[in-house]
Order: C-alpha cells, then structure tokens, then sequence
C-alpha cells in the first residue's frame, strides 16, 4: 500500500520535530530529524508553507494549564505523490530552574516543549506509546542539546514499523468504543449518522488527548476508515494561498447562480428519484442541465460555497458515463439477476459479526481512489474536500468557511470555535456528552428511528452489563471494542445492502426516511454505489433490529425523548427539583417530628427513673421505630 510506506528505504516515520515556544516568537520548530527543508539544518527554524500550521497543532493552545498533553493531528501533503501526513505530539513542560543547561532563550520560569512524530501510517496509539517514553526521557536529561536521543528514536520507529501492516488491532490501539458508549449513550449513532451524512462537525473538549480520543474513536467504528480511509482527508491550502487565487474569488461572485441542498428540498425530489438507488447528481446544480442527461453527473461549471456540489467533489465523467446502449444492456442485466438480494422469509436477523475470513483484502477504487474492500469500504468520506482535523489550531479558523472546503470533522479546545456556531452544523460537547444542532430540518433527518433506538439500546446494555466488576469489565467478546465495532460494521453492511434493492422504501424506512434521502445525494454514496459490490449480495438487507413494535419499544421512545428534547430536558430537570424538594422537606420534618419524640423519650426515661420500673427499657424501642418511619 502507498501510504503505508512498506515500499519506501526511508520508513514510514518521515520526521521527528521538537517544537518550543519562545518568549517573542512564539511557537516554533527547534529541532527536526531529518531536517524539514532539506538545505538546512535541524535546528532551522524554516517550514514547508504546507506545513506552516505545525508549531501550532503541535503544541496546543492552552497548552500551559497543563503539565503534559497528548495531539493527534493530520497535515497536508507537500507533494501529489504523498498522501495525508500523520501527527502525534507529546507536550510537557518543567520548570526552568529545574535545568541543568538553562540556554539564553530561557526568559520565563517554564518551558514548554513537544516531541512530534510526522508518520506516513496512521498508527496513533502505537507511536503516542512509543512518543511518550522517549518525551520522558528527554525532559529527564533536563539539557535539551541533547538530541542524540531523538535521532535513536527515528532509527528504532522505521526499525520497528517497517512492513508492518495496518490490519489488526494495532490500529485501534487507544481508541475505545466501549468507553465512547459509556458516555454519550445512544448519541454514538446520531454522530455516525453525521459523519455518513458529511456534515460539518466540531468536536470541542480540552484537554487535547480527551479530544483526539474521542474523534478519533468515532472514526475507529466505521469499517476500513482508520486504515485506508484517511489518505485524502487534510487536501487544504493554507489560508494565503487560498485568498490569492483567483478563480476561488471567481467562483464566490457567481455564488447566487447556484441551488444549495440541504434536507430542506429533499421533500421535493420525485419519489422515484429518491428510492431509485441511483445517485441524485443533477438536482445539486441549477438550469444547465438538460432533459436528457439527468442520469449522468456532469461536473458544474463554476465552485459554490453554499452547495455540496463543486468541480473537485463530482465524480470522473469518464468513469461513470457510458453510451445509452450499453447503459441499457446493464439495467437489463441487473434486472435479470436472481433475487440473491431479497431475504427468504422466516429468515433470522441477527447481529453477529461477519466472519473475517474469506473477505479478500484490498484493492485501489476506480473512483474513490482508496483501497477499499470487496464490499466497497471504507466509504469515501474523508475525500474532495472534506477533511478531517483530530485537532485543529486557532491559525486554522478560516477553514471552517473556506469555500473549498465542504465539510469537516475536527476538534477543538478554544472556546472561539465553539461560539461561532453558524460555521458548524453540530457541535459534540465532549465533557458533557452533548450534541448541539441548530438546524431543525437536520435534527428531524437525524431522528433514530425504532430500530435504530433498539440498536442504541443493544449496545449500552452489553457494554454496562459487567462494568462493576472489576475482573469482567471489558475482556468478554460481547460488550468489547472489538464486538462494537462488528455491530456497527453489520450496520453499515444492512443499510448499504437495503440501498441495493428495487422496493426499497420499507427496508429503508428503519434507517429514517429523511436520513436516507439526504445520505443518497452525498459524496461517498454516489462514489460507492457508482461500482459494482459483488459481495453485497451475501448481505441479508434491511434493519439489523427490524421488527415489530412493543411495548417495549414506547419505553424506549420515551426515555429517548425524554433525555433529548427540549421539553423532556425541562420536565426532567423539574421532575429533579420536585424530588430533591420533597427530600429536602421530608428531611426537615423528620427532624422536627425526631426531635419532639427525643424530647419525650427523656421525660419518659426521667419519670419512669423515678418509678424505678424496668418498664422503661421499652421506650427507646418505640422512639427507635418512630425514627423509621421518617418520609
């Protein structure tokens, strides 16, 4: 593979970087193995202009309210023969006096550094483990002239990473779905289903290793993504080579000429357009197209910033347009082919992972240009100008408007971002586990439908099933990351398959009507259905949890309504207060109604003294069980 650089002498591990922060000039490259610009030396502090954000992703902002951090981050390539190129940062900070070589620069009463790695392999957890030990070691020197360390720690990664492969579970090192279900429940669908839908995104949580953790994990649970899918996710420019082309501000003029598609007119596609299967190509551009090309997707003349439709995310013309003839003779042929997609009745669906063998392995997409499997994953998502960011710098703010991007999915730890929600359509509040959307037509295409809410249901109870015991917690196969991530494969696998048939609408009408009409009119629907899946057809379609409704299910409805909406979040919270009210006030008068019982049980016990009957031994029984009583 390519991007795996098994074939290359020089390793998978391109560089290693040590980023400081200076006192004037703030971030910057102090040290880098090989040199970054190959006609300097390590300690330049010159950069690629590709690469002109890395002192930023590297150490992050805020980075000084915390004695050490973790980043993942993705740059661009800095030439077409590369793909996306693989960050992992280790920040630490020590106090100066702490030194044993204090250098000139030195000014302030710590120093903040981090040791990056720049890596052709997205093998995160891998290398933030290996990182970490060596980040260790190098602020223990506590003289950091000392970068003979650093060169060892290149030599021993392309050593080690040599012609490894990213299949196995080495990929998914430090990336656990259970814990991503453990906390935000249910939500872990809507946030596939956004990610499927190529919305833009913003995760936002701080400090940076909770969230990279936490992106990066809800990447891990679609099929092949963490392996092959993110090879094209961070094509951008940077922001002064953007403002300076021309034909962007060309294209931003002429931005009225064009129709964006939102949910909104998805209710006005003809129904045989929108369960055809068929890619919804012409509906993105207005009044150029003619009658009788509609079934072919012509690139649009010019860029829309508002549309998800543009020159570099159309498909190649000349792979997906054919002559009528022989368009014809393959719909015909489809059409002959045995029902080998419609389920036998009485047959059972379950949610058992597919067997890993006889899968084949991967081979180079005609269109999508990954490599994907013999059921055309991973979904080419992060491709054409949807990118995404596992952490993203404040110096990169303008690429959440920039007309050439069309989508992200990035994370951020500076409150600006959060507060600029016009530029994001959801916003994931990590800390609390929340997933803000502003537009309401895309919350109702995001509504889980009953079957997608007893998927959600299936998962948090495996998950928490064995979470108080200390010796079960997460080693069974059921409830693990690994199961999950099956779960969400035959997910994947059923509404792909569902995608495929003729009479599709009940099939689909479990995955939401809505949802599917607009993930129909995506980037990486169209590219994957463009081809030709013959292992699909192994494939049972239809809803993993289809069936029919119980009263179960009006349960779960409601305990789902009632933690999400609005109004369910105000008469909880009322609910909340009314009970802690009527704690709170049946505490109070048992305290009261406790008191006078003491106040009687010591005059009782007085009187009773004065009697000297043993009759008084019985009082404190019944003061006793008074006490309760209490509310």
């Amino acid at each position: 593979m390519e991007s795996n650089g098994r074939d290359d002498p020089k390793g998978p591990v391109l560089h290693i970087v040590v980023v400081g922060f200076h006192h004037k000039k703030g971030c910057q490259v102090e040290f880098s193995y090989p040199p970054l610009m190959p006609d300097e030396g390590h300690d330049s502090n010159l950069l690629p202009e590709e690469w002109k954000y890395l002192p930023f992703l590297a150490l992050p902002d805020g980075a000084h309210n915390f004695t050490e951090d973790t980043v993942y981050f993705h740059l661009p390539p800095l030439g077409e023969d590369m793909k996306c190129v693989y960050g992992v940062s280790c920040y630490r900070q020590i106090e100066a006096k702490a030194l044993k070589v204090r250098q000139a620069d030195v000014t302030r009463e710590t120093v903040q550094k981090s040791v990056c790695v720049l890596s052709r392999v997205p093998l995160f957890g891998l290398l933030q483990a290996k990182l970490q030990l060596i980040t260790h070691a190098y602020f223990e020197e506590k003289d950091f002239s000392q970068i003979s360390i650093l060169k060892e720690l290149y030599d021993h990664m392309n050593g080690s990473l040599r012609g490894s492969t990213l299949e196995g579970s080495q990929v998914y090192l430090g990336l656990s779905p259970r814990d991503l279900i453990l906390h935000f429940q249910h939500k872990v669908l809507i946030l596939f289903k956004l990610i499927l839908l190529e919305k833009k995104v913003l995760f936002y949580v701080s400090p940076v290793n909770r969230l990279v953790g936490a992106l990066m994990t809800v990447l891990s649970l679609f099929p092949g993504m963490m392996e092959h899918g993110l090879v094209d996710s961070s094509h951008y420019r940077p922001k002064g080579s953007v403002s300076e082309d021309p034909s962007l501000v060309e294209s931003v003029s002429g931005a009225e000429e064009f129709v964006s598609v939102s949910a909104t007119d998805i209710a006005s596609t003809p129904p045989e357009l929108q369960e055809s299967g068929q890619p919804a190509a012409e509906p993105l551009s207005s009044g150029d197209s003619t009658e009788g090309d509609t079934h072919l997707l012509k690139p649009p003349s010019r860029t829309s910033p508002d549309s998800s439709e543009s020159d570099w995310e159309t498909l190649d013309p000349s792979v997906l347009e054919e002559n009528p003839e022989k368009k014809e003779a393959a719909e015909g042929k489809d059409a002959e082919l045995p029902d080998a997609f419609d389920p036998e009745p009485g047959t059972p669906i379950t949610v058992q992972p597919l067997p890993a063998n006889g899968q084949g392995g991967v081979v180079q997409g005609l269109v999508s240009g990954l490599e994907e499997d013999q059921y055309g994953l991973p979904l080419p998502i992060f491709t054409k100008g949807y990118l995404c960011m596992p952490y993203m710098a404040l110096q990169q703010h303008h690429l959440l408007s920039d007309v050439t991007v069309r989508g992200f999915v990035a994370g951020a730890t500076n409150i600006l971002f959060r507060q600029q929600r016009h530029l994001s359509d959801a916003i994931v509040e990590v800390e609390e586990a929340l997933v803000h959307i502003q537009d309401l037509e895309l919350r109702k295409t995001l509504n889980l439908t009953t079957a997608d809410l007893r998927f959600a249901d299936y998962l948090v109870k495996h998950v928490t099933e064995n979470r108080d015991d200390v010796f079960l917690d997460g080693t069974g196969w059921e409830g693990g990351d690994e199961w999950i991530r099956a779960q969400f494969t035959l997910y994947l696998h059923s509404l792909l398959s569902s995608a495929l048939q003729q009479d599709n609408e009940r099939l689909l009408a479990d995955y939401g009507a809505p949802f599917v009409a607009a993930w129909k009119i995506t980037h990486n629907y169209r590219v994957w259905y463009s081809n030709k899946h013959p292992a699909m057809a192994a494939i049972t379609p239809g809803h993993p949890f289809q069936g029919q409704y119980s009263v179960a299910d009006v349960k779960l409805r409601l305990s789902h309504s009632v933690q999400n909406s609005e109004r369910g979040k105000k008469i909880g919270n009322a609910m909340m207060t009314t009970s802690r009210s009527v704690v709170q006030t049946g505490k109070a008068v048992g305290q009261s109604v406790g008191g006078a019982l003491t106040s009687a049980k010591s005059a009782m016990s007085s009187w009773f003294s004065t009697l000297a009957q043993p009759a008084a031994v019985a009082a404190p029984e019944y003061v006793e069980a008074a006490t309760e009583v209490k509310p």
